[in-house]
């Protein structure tokens, strides 16, 4: 099957002992739906559909949040912003009561955002319910806005996990 060079890089990513079963799965997926060449969103999409929550799960009992932000704008932000802005639950943060939990805060991994899959997946088992796109990806003026986010959004988003835009602005 034909792979667009992206793709095929992103799949390099992959650790080497389970690569070409990966690769194999992907490939499977696209031929299910019709697809003679796979680009990037047919690798996430068929990443988030083997990966993805049990949608008959009953639903976790409350909100458990992640902040997934810029790798490159981590080394100059130590997230101050937007964990002051979950504990006093402001901004994006004002939709969610007491009961809320934040149970994880990660980069993305630089860009094309290789490492939210893998993140979103080992935070699955404690119930995630929300992951919020930190505020860093979404402005522009300081830090340039991540050109991955709708991506990302999609990987998250076949998961099972609402992702909410933004966090303190």
């Amino acid at each position: 099957m034909k792979w667009t060079k992206e793709a095929l890089e992103y799949m390099n990513n992959v650790p080497f002992f389970v690569r070409e079963k990966a690769k194999g799965k992907v490939e499977e997926w696209a031929r299910q739906k019709g697809v003679e060449e796979i680009t990037m969103n047919e690798v996430m999409e068929a990443r988030g559909k083997m990966t993805a929550r049990d949608p008959d799960a009953p639903p976790p009992s409350r909100p458990r949040i992640a902040v997934v932000r810029c790798d490159i704008v981590s080394e100059v932000c130590p997230g101050v912003g937007c964990l002051n802005s979950f504990n006093r639950r402001t901004r994006h943060f004002a939709r969610y009561g007491p009961d809320a939990e934040l149970i994880g805060f990660f980069t993305c991994g630089g860009c094309s955002g290789r490492r939210v899959s893998r993140l979103v997946e080992k935070l699955l088992p404690y119930d995630l319910t929300h992951v919020h796109l930190s505020s860093c990806m979404l402005l522009e003026g300081n830090y340039p806005r991540c050109p991955f986010k709708e991506q990302i959004k999609k990987t998250i988003q076949a998961k099972g996990v609402e992702v909410v835009e933004g966090t303190h602005h």
